[in-house]
């Protein structure tokens, strides 16, 4: 037979073992989870109004309306990679992308749309 302290200290190793092994597997889980890819991420669902304002370009590109010009270029091309005509995407989409990374940029005062 077993006597109790021979069987304290298993039932004490095999609680430090389940717990490292949880530890173990927690850590890897948020390793993944931060290192998820950014396409994940939800683009503006439309719903474009005559004239753009600078918020709704902000939303388009899916940035804040302070946000610094070379992040604007970074998600004008971002954006334009996914709905770029050529890959499959709107030639409208692409021309409101433009339109809302000139606005955001300067270029243009938002006084209205091609289309």
């Amino acid at each position: 037979m077993c006597n109790l302290p021979q069987a304290t200290a298993l039932v004490a190793g095999l609680a430090v073992a389940a717990a490292a092994y949880a530890g173990r597997y927690s850590i890897l889980a948020w390793q993944a989870f931060k290192a998820r890819p950014p396409a994940l991420r939800r683009f503006y669902e439309g719903g474009f109004q005559s004239a753009m304002s600078r918020r709704e370009a902000a939303l388009i590109l899916g940035v804040r309306e302070s946000t610094p010009m070379d992040k604007i270029r970074e998600a004008h091309r971002r954006v334009m990679v996914a709905n770029h005509p050529d890959a499959g995407g709107s030639h409208y989409l692409a021309s409101k992308i433009n339109e809302a990374k000139e606005l955001m940029l300067g270029k243009k005062k938002g006084n209205g749309s091609v289309f």
